[in-house]
């Protein structure tokens, strides 16, 4: 796995066909989006490198998850209507497509977008809907829409987002996601909410492992019935949570920049993707919050190849599972991975 390689350029691993399962949408806002409803709804920026810092990560910001939450924080100003919420479904998916995403996953948090605005809940999640339909329409990427609930907030909101959301299968929504600060908040309260949702048709995805320990890992395979874990990249911490994930072949949505910019690696040369594959884990890569770590999907796939040293094949592997972990019918899988796989196998040639 560490083959020395000839370096390629970014535009390279931008043009590679890839699948993304973890991609919030509060987290993949255009500053000159931001900057249009500012100027409409007099929103105070003092300019755009102003609001760059209060939106991104910056090289002299703390590397915190903290810091990430702050950035959340000021976000959540800017969902000033349910026009500006569907504008920002279609952009993030017209930035997806640019990068060459082939399949979108796009994790949406319908009580953070509906505060601005004191809107309900249902057509928050409607506009979203909406948004992702005309982003797919548009521009040709295969999107499906994952709601996700906070651990810092009530139960009782939560299992009112999951009944929105079960309601609405047929219309995009594929899953139920449990994001939030896992270092200060349980999912505990959460697990019956979960397991109805499970039920319901929804399909389940879990944040953890990443700004606390494994044991939250084994937590949401078997007690939230997670069939994939958002981040988990401290499973290694636990050998226990490392054999449940392989039994179960579990698969893994890493982030690297955002896993460094939470403070959760020391450095992205520290970032332990290549031990984790070296073990078996089931592996995709992800973008997470692109617009907030000011990077793309390519980005990631260059750091994971250029700097962490992936062979172009590895990179396949992890496109592949990230196909093959999709929240689609099997037909509809079948049909990506083989598309995706065709498309990268001519890759190979010209890498």
């Amino acid at each position: 796995m560490a083959v020395k390689q000839a370096p390629r350029p970014l535009s390279f691993y931008q043009a590679l066909p890839k699948v993304e399962l973890h991609r919030h949408l509060e987290g993949s806002l255009r500053v000159k989006t931001l900057m249009e409803t500012a100027a409409a709804y007099n929103i105070p920026t003092n300019g755009i490198a102003a609001l760059r810092s209060l939106v991104q990560v910056g090289d002299h910001d703390p590397y915190t998850y903290q810091n990430i939450l702050s950035k959340f924080a000021v976000l959540r100003q800017f969902y000033r209507s349910p026009e500006i919420i569907e504008r920002i479904t279609r952009e993030a998916i017209e930035d997806a497509a640019q990068d060459n995403v082939r399949y979108l996953e796009l994790r949406f948090t319908p009580v953070a977008l509906s505060r601005a605005g004191n809107f309900p809940l249902a057509e928050v999640i409607d506009r979203v809907i909406a948004g992702a339909q005309a982003g797919q329409d548009a521009w040709g990427l295969t999107t499906r829409l994952i709601v996700s609930v906070n651990r810092h907030e009530s139960t009782g909101l939560a299992e009112k987002v999951a009944h929105l959301a079960a309601d609405r299968i047929d219309k995009h929504i594929v899953g139920l996601d449990l994001a939030g600060n896992e270092a200060e908040f349980s999912a505990k309260p959460f697990v019956g909410i979960f397991r109805e949702a499970r039920q319901s048709g929804l399909k389940i995805t879990v944040h953890a492992g990443e700004w606390d320990g494994a044991a939250n890992v084994v937590e949401a395979i078997e007690e939230l019935s997670a069939m994939r874990i958002g981040h988990g990249v401290r499973v290694l911490e636990d050998q226990r949570a490392v054999a449940l994930a392989l039994e179960r072949a579990i698969p893994f949505e890493v982030c690297l920049t955002s896993n460094y910019h939470s403070g959760v690696v020391a450095s992205l040369d520290a970032h332990p993707l290549r031990h984790l594959l070296d073990l078996g884990l089931n592996i995709s890569l992800n973008a997470d919050d692109p617009s907030i770590s000011n990077i793309t999907l390519g980005d990631e796939f260059y750091l994971a190849s250029e700097r962490l040293g992936l062979p172009l094949s590895v990179l396949g592997n992890c496109i592949a599972a990230g196909a093959r972990a999709a929240f689609l019918p099997k037909k509809e899988k079948t049909a990506l991975l083989a598309s995706i796989q065709t498309e990268f196998s001519s890759w190979i040639n010209v890498g």
